[in-house]
């Protein structure tokens, strides 16, 4: 029986991993470890972490999201970019739309705290058209901790001279197919 048992979780291991390409970027490489219908949007979201982080213990993730729903993608990039100066613990760094591909790339510094540790959520969004319908997101974010004013002005230095390049990456990066599927992996 426990044979059986160790035979069916096995298989079910190969064939969730089995869903979705590891993601490749920057030289990392990401896996799906995260995947749920979203209410709010009616649209998947996938997440993929770096090997031993997940979803609530992570420093670099990749994103993919699906908005069924939304049509255009300048228009709604406009009203997060907008959202996203309004929000107190935020900083926009760059906002590009290029109207003619219907795409548009934002990136920002969100302050956070996580287990009485400190950082810098370093975001790069790239919205857009879904091929059939809606529109996607793809979301590269990573985590800077700190903890005194010389952490802060490194960290500063660091996305201040990279942040083009990361953009650029983004941009360049072709949004791999959202996997339909519920899942949560805590490796």
């Amino acid at each position: 029986m426990k044979r059986i048992f160790f035979i069916l979780l096995t298989l079910f291991a190969v064939q969730i991993s089995s869903l979705a390409e590891d993601i490749h970027f920057d030289n990392e490489v990401y896996t799906l470890k995260y995947s749920s219908l979203a209410p709010t949007t009616n649209g998947y979201g996938n997440e993929y972490f770096k090997k031993y982080e997940n979803v609530s213990n992570w420093t670099k993730m990749i994103g993919i999201y699906y908005y069924p729903n939304e049509n255009n993608p300048i228009k709604y990039a406009e009203d997060f970019e907008k959202t996203v100066e309004k929000t107190d613990n935020s900083v926009l760094l760059k906002f590009i739309e290029n109207k003619k591909a219907d795409k548009a790339a934002i990136s920002f510094l969100v302050n956070g705290c996580e287990n009485a540790k400190k950082y810098f959520e370093y975001d790069i969004y790239k919205f857009e058209k879904h091929p059939t319908k809606g529109m996607l997101l793809l979301k590269h974010a990573v985590k800077h901790f700190f903890t005194n004013d010389n952490d802060i002005n490194l960290i500063a230095q660091k996305v201040k001279e990279n942040n083009d390049k990361y953009l650029e990456m983004i941009i360049s990066s072709p949004i791999p197919p959202v996997i339909e599927k519920d899942i949560q992996l805590n490796d």
